[in-house]
């Protein structure tokens, strides 16, 4: 039986060690889960709200424990671990309180006496997540799925093991029944047979552009739906009304937030000329002013990448970009040391056809692009494979909204860092994925959605 060993990326220390399940294991598990759905689906609103509310509770009992646990995985800081735990918390209580109306029946007016569509489960839903945010990013999946009366298992990244137990531990403590929520610590090489699976029927992705890619044609050769929420390389405009101060700020911690390692991160920053030299100035200032180190310090802005071969592959990424007439402006050399640390970055004067414009840099590197106009910006920021997120600095309101509605992505914040809102629709165009969560939109996305017609 193979194993899997994770490592602490700020100091290189061995966490624990996982045994892998086998092949077999994994589809004796997922026959349980389907088991499960049979009597699952049946259960009412009122059923798993109450349920979801005690996952809430726990989750709040727990906090600290799993906030610890993620900064000891993946190197997050242990304030954004915490918040994190809390927007889980969030999202359960939201679907607790609000799934009936979001699948509540709609009736429609034919020639029939009685004529409505319904929403109805679907069955054994898989998930396929990354190690970014191991917490909230399974949350956001299993909670609408289970609400809506399907029953989830998950395939989560393999640096991030003791989390993904903590969460099946906590769905289970909460009275949630066995087979609802399970973890296959499983070897990504045998994804392909479990998508296959008969008793999986839909699947659900968040990862890279390959990944979605990979997942995505398995499940359609086996005819299931699927969600894919891929990477970003957002763009943030920011114009020459815009409030200088605030934009840097909100830059730099967009840049910095989960140590740089987030598909809605601001990544690539494109400033109108007017302002181009000053932002410039400020921005250094700033990040250079955050301070790295220990994730566990409170007074710690980034701690270190999640992986060292991640920090190395984003640190070829900067030379890459150098060595094609990129601009230098801060950080760029990998620190001595222990852990898998990278300073906060900015390189400038970026153009297409550079690897800081055209790829996604998945760590605390920025990227800055100069702008002649309005129309120069939107162009820039639309010259790009990815469509998750995007934002707009100005202090002209309607001006903002205006280029926010010409922005290609899935989401377009005017003075605000993009961010998923269980309220709102979360997801991307182009190579950033299709497909919705959250919302009601999300919720039903793995729901059977049903015409009723009674003559």
């Amino acid at each position: 039986m193979s194993s899997i060993t994770i490592i602490n990326p700020a100091t290189d220390e061995e966490v624990a060690t996982y045994d892998r399940i086998t092949q077999k294991e994994s589809k004796d598990k997922i026959a349980v889960a389907n088991r499960t759905f049979s009597r699952w689906k049946g259960t009412t609103f009122e059923e798993r709200s109450n349920l979801m509310h005690k996952l809430a509770e726990f989750l709040e009992e727990h906090k600290e424990e799993y906030a610890q646990l993620a900064t000891r995985e993946m190197g997050k800081i242990i304030g954004q671990s915490r918040k994190e735990i809390e927007k889980c918390i969030w999202i359960c209580k939201y679907y607790a309180n609000h799934t009936k109306e979001l699948l509540a029946d709609e009736l429609v007016t034919t020639e029939a006496k009685k004529s409505y569509v319904t929403f109805q489960p679907i069955g054994v839903i898989l998930a396929v997540m990354p190690w970014n945010f191991p917490f909230y990013q399974v949350v956001r999946f299993a909670v609408p799925a289970l609400m809506a009366g399907n029953v989830g298992v998950l395939k989560h990244a393999s640096n991030v093991q003791g989390c993904a137990f903590a969460l099946e531990d906590a769905f289970l403590k909460s009275g949630f029944p066995e087979g609802c929520f399970t973890n296959l610590n499983l070897s990504s090489e045998h994804i392909k047979e479990v998508i296959a699976d008969k008793n999986i029927v839909a699947v659900t992705l968040t990862g890279s552009d390959p990944a979605g890619r990979s997942v995505a044609s398995i499940a359609g050769q086996n005819l299931k739906k699927t969600v894919m929420e891929l990477g970003g390389s957002d763009a943030y405009i920011i114009l020459d009304d815009a409030d200088l101060e605030k934009a840097v700020e909100l830059a730099t911690f967009g840049r910095l937030q989960n140590n740089g390692q987030t598909c809605i991160a601001a990544k690539r920053f494109i400033v109108l000329e007017e302002i181009y030299d000053n932002f410039l100035v400020a921005f250094k200032k700033k990040m250079k002013a955050a301070k790295m180190g220990a994730p566990t310090d409170e007074d710690t802005y980034y701690g270190p990448m999640a992986r060292r071969d991640l920090r190395d592959e984003l640190h070829e990424q900067v030379q890459k970009t150098i060595t094609q007439g990129g601009r230098l402006v801060l950080g760029g050399e990998i620190p001595g040391g222990k852990g898998a640390y990278y300073p906060a970055t900015i390189l400038a004067d970026l153009k297409p056809g550079m690897e800081g414009f055209d790829n996604e840099l998945f760590g605390p590197v920025a990227s800055v692009i100069k702008a002649k106009n309005d129309d120069e910006a939107i162009a820039l920021a639309n010259n790009s494979q990815f469509g998750l997120g995007s934002g707009v600095f100005t202090s002209n309101l309607e001006r903002g909204e205006q280029i926010a509605l010409q922005l290609e992505a899935g989401s377009s914040f005017v003075n605000k860092l993009v961010v998923s809102d269980p309220r709102l629709p979360f997801g991307g165009v182009k190579n950033s994925g299709y497909g919705r969560e959250l919302s009601g939109y999300g919720i039903r996305e793995f729901v059977n959605t049903k015409s009723v017609w009674i003559a």
